[in-house]
Parts: C-alpha cells; sequence; structure tokens
C-alpha cells in the first residue's frame, strides 16, 4: 500500500489545521493506522491512532486536541488538530499496518509496515 500525507503548512497558536493520509493499493477498511511526528533533533514519536473499526488512541499531549478519523469509502485517514501549539511543530507521517492490533501496540514505531513520506507542520507563537 501506497500512502500520501497531505494538509501540512503554517498555522498560528491556537489554530486549526487538518491532515490527510490517502492510500492507493490496497482498501485500508482492516488496517491500524497511525499518525507520528518527527521534531528538529528528536525521535519520531506518537501521535494518535485508529485501529480497526473506530477505535482511536491518543498521545497525552494531543488528548481533547485532536482527532484521529477514518473515511473507509475515500480509503483516507485523517488528523483534525485543534488548539494548536508551537510545540505541535514537526514533520507528521501516517503509517499503516494491515492488522488489528492493541491500543498500546498501536503507539509503536516499530508496529507500522508501510509509511507515507511526511507533511511539515510549523505552528507560530
Amino acid at each position: 500500500v501506497q500512502l500520501q500525507a497531505s494538509g501540512g503548512g503554517l498555522a498560528q497558536a491556537g489554530g486549526s489545521l487538518r491532515l490527510s493520509c490517502a492510500a492507493s493499493g490496497r482498501s485500508l477498511r482492516a488496517y491500524t493506522m497511525g499518525w507520528f511526528r518527527q521534531a528538529p533533533g528528536k525521535q519520531r514519536e506518537f501521535v494518535a491512532s485508529i485501529r480497526c473499526g473506530t477505535y482511536s488512541y491518543y498521545t497525552d499531549s494531543v488528548k481533547g486536541r485532536f482527532t484521529i478519523s477514518r473515511d473507509n469509502d475515500k480509503n483516507t485517514v485523517y488528523l483534525q488538530m485543534n488548539s494548536m501549539k508551537p510545540e505541535d511543530t514537526a514533520v507528521y507521517y501516517c503509517a499503516a499496518e494491515p492488522r488489528c492490533v492493541s491500543l498500546r501496540a498501536s503507539a509503536s514505531v516499530s508496529e507500522y509496515d508501510y509509511w507515507g513520506q511526511g507533511t511539515l507542520v510549523t505552528v507560530s507563537s
């Protein structure tokens, strides 16, 4: 499966952006999907995941601000980011794993077989 992330850009603190991750090659219906981010000089970190169906999971720093969702008809996963903060600045990556994994596992970089190319999000203060 090929993943194409888009929607990044510049936002002001308190603003919003919506990232999209469009998949081609396979249906995402049975996939666990994740969003990760990597800030300069830091390791890639988990942001949110959505397992088979609509079970979602978030890292604590984005709970209540970010929402992950999926549209199986469009084969696309979204990350709605609200109340953004400068510390949200990073390159955001979507990832796909062709099975249903546990919530804890869905937060691990090593669980995912497929990755998109990343989209840069910059939040100004």
